[in-house]
């Protein structure tokens, strides 16, 4: 199974089961797979989902990725889904 976002409700599906997001988590998660593949800095994932200037943003994103991973992965210390490019940004694979 790979993951499934459910807009209407805010939560998404792995094969872990189904977890409820926050807003932003699901924003961030929402983000990251409309860029599937390709790697997303943590100022632009941050000024796509809060509609804000990116300052001093990147310990704000890797906080909501680990909480995301812990949703998704099902060995969040080793990521399928939720992969992280040190020092440029993040990435969602399938």
């Amino acid at each position: 199974m790979s993951v499934k976002l459910n807009r209407d409700d805010h939560t998404v599906d792995t094969q872990r089961g189904s977890a409820y997001l926050t807003p932003k988590e699901f924003g961030i998660l929402a983000y990251l797979m409309e860029h599937q593949n390709e790697c997303t800095s943590p100022e632009d994932i941050y000024s796509n989902v809060w509609q804000a200037e990116p300052f001093a943003c990147r310990p704000v994103i890797a906080v909501h990725i680990r909480h995301l991973r812990e949703k998704i992965e099902t060995d969040p210390s080793n990521p399928r889904y939720l992969k992280a490019s040190w020092g440029k940004g993040y990435r969602f694979t399938m």
